[in-house]
């Protein structure tokens, strides 16, 4: 046994704990930011079947910002239409209903179903390839223990994270799961009915082999290791909530039956056996969450899981799907699970260590949100981290990931709270049933559930980064979201800068509608060009640039942008590109034909290169393509096509700031809030 163990020490400025969705997406933004980063996990590098399958539009419209949205969008199985079955008089399932899966022109994707081990692959190539190779899971790795050196917290310079990690073996860092997905051997995997691995066993293993042990010094940990997260663990929070009684198990098979609409996802409920819902997957796959009725939690409040098989589940859903049959030769997967609603304590110690995903929110799996919020959460804190390591922003914009996403988390409680109550509630035989579900009920809240579900509602309220009036019921509660960038400005004040582009509420994503390219007549939607490098957009609308005076109003905006002391030239690091930090982006509303890129835009819009000469992607306009129609921004935006205004896209495409182009010093009061600017001589 090794004593005494001297163990090699190494400095980071990222630690990322757990390599699942939440954890790669972290990865992702340093490898797009160029931080140094480390990322480990327990798991060995098979990925196994089974877990998330859900694709949300959000995540999508993401996943195109890092530059594989394609990939997912060509594999996946698209949801078009929701079928709704309900017991009719005599007891008997009939389709009710059918509407549309994603609300439509919500967005330029729809919901998608895909294994999350292919999303994990896209993930570890697309990092692979924006890090040059510098940033790999290492898998095996379990972290021991966790300090923080509390009076180096604020030390830009520190590393005040002190994490020492453990290496296991092959045979320690795979789970147990088996992989034949036959009727004869199906393996149950990743129940929360079911312990898994214990951390503490496994170091106590490693410990007994030399050389398996190192000291890591941190700037930054994030903690993605799930519901029941090490990280979590180790700085004493909780998740704070409860489990349901119910039960539902869950079956990824090929099936074999009549039921017609087995390749539609469908929401049944049966007169009095319980619920399914089927979620049509890729390769001829099926998923079906089943409830199971038969199975209650004991009086500690757990389910038995010795009375939870394929077969017992399987009985089940053939219950509930009558007067029509299904079966299956291949099972690819099963688990079971206890719905439960839970958020946690805290998201972040003293702003350097932080958990996401699944670490500080659970709740069931049939509203499709636990791998997107998982994701969503990392998308908020990655730029945010990767910023501040650099240099480039201020601490404080890290007290925002609490405020906007545990708002976000308990949102998603209360939806999934109410959901999963009218799902597996029995339906109300009429309306003097008082203790069933209205199915007109259920109808209203599965479509207002799309819609959050969609990943597009998310609302961050006023801080630093999102220069807004608090809404009159968050005014107690500023603290959660920092300090407003609008504090001591009125409602009204507000209210006439939403105004002036009411079609980009502020604190929500950056809708996307297609404008031009001015110097090649290429469309593109302005969301493609909002990528997700760490950069800020300010996206100036310059409305009608063919007329006199909003010409002037435009060179005026552009010689205050252009100045030695704007936040445009001092907010980037020395010996950089003008671009680096702030690029600024330019959609007019004058006909494209009538106007030249040269002669009618400031150059601080297309900046000039010796070398290569000319920007030509920086300048877009709103007009007629030859090919793909009209996209009318300015229209969908609500901007005003004469006089335009100024829209500050975050590094994670939410809209932060709106003004006019006259507001400058505004503008300039909004960066100075959130980056350091370093004043040029």
């Amino acid at each position: 046994m090794a004593t005494n163990e001297s163990l090699p020490e190494s400095n980071v400025d990222v630690l990322i704990i757990g390599a699942g969705p939440a954890g790669l997406m972290s990865a992702s933004w340093m490898a797009h930011c160029g931080v140094t980063t480390r990322i480990i996990d327990k798991r060995n590098n098979k990925i196994y079947c089974g877990q998330a399958d859900g694709l949300q539009c959000r995540s999508l419209e993401i996943f195109d910002s890092l530059g594989f949205a394609d990939r997912a969008w060509k594999e996946a199985n698209h949801m078009i239409e929701i079928c709704m079955w309900n017991p009719g008089p005599d007891g008997i399932i009939r389709r009710s209903d059918r509407i549309p899966d994603t609300i439509v022109g919500l967005s330029r994707f729809q919901q998608s179903v895909i294994h999350q081990g292919r999303v994990e692959r896209f993930f570890l190539d697309n990092i692979k390839k924006y890090s040059k190779n510098t940033i790999q899971v290492e898998r095996g790795v379990l972290p021991e223990s966790l300090e923080i050196d509390e009076p180096k917290v604020e030390d830009e310079s520190a590393y005040p994270v002190t994490v020492k990690l453990r290496h296991l073996t092959e045979e320690e860092a795979t789970p147990e799961q088996q992989v034949n997905g036959s009727k004869v051997a199906d393996g149950i995997f990743r129940s929360n009915l079911i312990q898994e691995d214990d951390e503490d066993d496994l170091i106590q293993k490693s410990k007994l082999r030399e050389g398996t042990g190192e000291i890591v010094h941190a700037k930054y940990v994030i903690g993605c290791d799930g519901a029941r997260s090490w990280t979590r663990r180790a700085l004493g929070f909780d998740l704070q909530g409860e489990a349901t009684d119910f039960i539902w198990g869950v079956l990824d098979i090929i099936p074999i039956t009549d039921f017609p609409d087995i390749r539609m996802r469908c929401a049944i409920h049966s007169a009095e056996i319980g619920s399914l819902m089927v979620i049509p997957r890729e390769n001829k796959m099926v998923r079906l969450y089943i409830q199971l009725k038969e199975v209650t939690p004991d009086a500690s409040g757990r389910a038995d899981r010795s009375k939870i098989t394929p077969g017992s589940i399987l009985n089940a859903a053939q219950k509930i799907l009558s007067p029509y049959r299904i079966d299956y030769e291949y099972c690819d997967w099963w688990t079971a699970y206890q719905i439960g609603q839970r958020v946690g304590s805290n998201f972040d110690a003293h702003k350097r260590v932080f958990l996401a995903g699944d670490a500080v929110h659970t709740h069931s799996p049939k509203a499709g949100q636990g791998m997107n919020v998982s994701m969503q959460d990392a998308y908020n804190l990655g730029w945010k981290v990767a910023l501040v390591s650099k240099g480039i922003a201020k601490r404080s914009i890290l007290d925002t990931y609490g405020g906007e996403r545990r708002r976000v988390a308990q949102d998603l409680i209360d939806f999934d709270h109410r959901f999963s109550r009218l799902f597996s509630g029995r339906p109300a035989k009429d309306v003097m049933d008082e203790e069933g579900v209205s199915m007109e009920e259920f109808k209203d809240a599965f479509e207002k559930g799309n819609r959050f579900a969609s990943g597009l509602m998310v609302n961050y309220g006023p801080s630093e980064l999102v220069a807004k009036a608090p809404e009159p019921s968050e005014r107690g509660h500023q603290g959660d979201v920092g300090s407003s960038a609008v504090t001591g400005s009125s409602a009204d004040a507000f209210a006439k800068k939403q105004a002036l582009a009411p079609g980009l509420p502020i604190g929500m994503r950056f809708n996307s509608y297609k404008v031009l390219n001015q110097s090649d007549a290429r469309p593109w939607h302005l969301q493609e060009k909002l990528k997700s490098n760490g950069r800020f957009r300010v996206v100036l609308f310059a409305g009608n640039i063919s007329n006199l005076d909003q010409a002037k109003r435009v060179e005026k905006f552009c010689e205050d942008l252009d100045a030695p002391t704007s936040f445009y030239r001092t907010a980037n690091p020395a010996g950089s590109s003008l671009d680096t930090v702030i690029e600024v982006l330019t959609i007019h509303s004058a006909k494209r034909t009538e106007t030249e890129l040269i002669r009618d835009f400031p150059e601080v819009l297309h900046p000039f290169d010796p070398h290569t000469g000319w920007d030509y992607d920086k300048v877009f306009v709103d007009d007629e393509s030859y090919h793909e129609g009209f996209g009318d921004a300015y229209t969908n935006y609500g901007i005003d096509k004469e006089r335009g205004c100024v829209v500050v896209a975050r590094p994670d495409q939410h809209v932060g700031w709106i003004g006019e182009l006259e507001d400058f010093d505004d503008l300039q009061k909004y960066f100075e809030g959130c980056l350091i600017l370093s004043p040029k001589v």
